[in-house]
């Protein structure tokens, strides 16, 4: 049986979020834990675009019609993609993070959440650190941006979710999983914006609500006052909105954890402070995520460790920590759409490493 989930391991590994083996066999027993053994050795067949399910059948060598009530029903649990084709279902591939993982926050459960805690530092240090291309980026909370700051479109929140014609609101599955284990947060817990193709496919998985665009700006509203961290999938036209605090958030967690983590993130601002006008009071301190600001006689920044998030400035009293843009060759221009992201993750990864 382990034969089957070790193909699979391999399968999910090949794709851009990556699913890399451990010495434990701990992503084994995780795919145990949400794939059946025929669910296991249907998914290997699926690619990372959208199929006619007669046709995954054919490459299967499986029956038609049972196949595809099994798709069915594997899009439904979120272990694979759906969208539809004049009213006929198409599928594809899903990656473990950002993916799978995320399409089970109404459906985890201890064992699940203790095994991928475990599992997730090894799988940002092998296929998330090591390309260039991240599958989000960090862009500034608005009261960090300046009026004399040049902010292209998708850098600016409130400008991406204003051009969206469809939007959902779903739980934070990190909030929800360290909830769930006695270790959640104040922060608020229906967070991640989610667009386009991406928000039907939760909304017919019950993951989340539909929202209009000012109700969508509310809650980025609240999320900036409450000092989260705005990360949108890593392309112009994103299908998301991460609003990410340093305590639960996995992605921010094994971050902060590397000696230079502004070197592992996408992003194209960075925070400055004025000596002259800071009083040292610590609450940039206090608010930074990755622990970039320390407090002597003034407050100063670690360059190697912040993220130009700009959740240190709106408490700044004085006004003594601001953003300013990094130079012209190191801001971020991300790729223009997500499959070009995915096309530029698998291909740095392949030159680091086959996979």
């Amino acid at each position: 049986m382990n034969d089957v989930y070790r193909r699979l391991a391999e399968h999910l590994n090949a794709l851009p979020g990556g699913f890399p083996p451990t010495d434990s066999g701990l992503e084994i027993r995780i795919l145990k834990r949400l794939f059946t053994p025929e669910e296991a050795a249907a998914a290997v067949h699926l690619r990372m675009t959208m199929e006619k399910p007669e046709v995954i059948a054919a490459r299967a060598q499986a029956d038609p019609e049972p196949f595809a009530a099994l798709l069915a029903v594997m899009s439904k649990k979120g272990l694979i993609l759906r969208s539809l084709k004049g009213g006929r279902p198409l599928y594809m591939a899903a990656q473990f993070m950002v993916g799978i993982w995320e399409y089970h926050v109404n459906a985890l459960d201890v064992g699940l959440i203790e095994d991928v805690n475990a599992y997730l530092p090894h799988l940002l240090q092998e296929s998330w650190v090591k390309p260039k291309t991240k599958q989000l980026r960090v862009i500034p909370i608005s009261a960090g941006i300046r009026a004399e700051m040049r902010i292209m479109p998708y850098e600016a929140a409130e400008e991406i979710i204003q051009n969206q014609s469809k939007i959902l609101v779903a739980p934070c599955i990190c909030r929800k999983e360290h909830a769930m284990v006695g270790e959640g947060c104040d922060n608020p817990m229906e967070t991640c914006l989610i667009f386009g193709g991406s928000a039907f496919y939760y909304e017919q998985n019950g993951l989340g609500r539909s929202i209009g665009r000012e109700e969508a700006l509310e809650i980025l509203r609240r999320g900036m006052d409450a000092g989260l961290v705005l990360q949108p999938g890593n392309a112009k036209k994103p299908a998301n909105i991460c609003m990410c605090c340093g305590c639960c958030c996995q992605i921010l967690k094994n971050l902060k954890r590397l000696e230079r983590p502004a070197e592992e993130v996408c992003t194209s601002y960075r925070a400055v402070v004025d000596t002259e006008f800071c009083t040292a009071c610590g609450t940039c301190q206090e608010r930074c995520p990755m622990a970039a600001v320390a407090v002597e006689q003034a407050a100063w920044v670690d360059q190697n460790r912040c993220i130009g998030c700009g959740v240190c400035v709106p408490t700044c009293e004085t006004g003594a920590i601001r953003l300013e843009p990094k130079t012209e060759n190191e801001r971020w221009v991300p790729p223009k759409n997500i499959a070009e992201t995915y096309f530029r993750i698998v291909s740095e990864r392949r030159k680091q490493a086959p996979i």
